[in-house]
């Protein structure tokens, strides 16, 4: 699943790596960045981050949260 941010500039995918299956940090968050230099919030064009099951339900449940609380105020 790929999520585009920051007019497009800024691209979030989330999948399970395969390749990593072995390991217990296989869901990668891969973040890419289409923007000028100057404007990156990473270094690189492309980062990945590698999750284990908890802390991708960690993170959910956090942007969860924050959504709903948004939708109450």
């Amino acid at each position: 699943m790929e999520i585009s941010l920051l007019d497009n500039s800024l691209k979030v995918e989330v999948f399970f790596d395969r390749q990593d299956d072995s390991f217990r940090d296989n869901i990668c968050l891969r973040i890419k960045e289409t923007c000028p230099d100057e404007e990156r919030i990473f270094r690189a064009e492309e980062s990945n981050l590698y999750l284990t099951p908890q802390q991708a339900c960690q993170l959910a449940d956090s942007l969860l949260k924050a959504a709903k609380c948004s939708l109450i105020d």
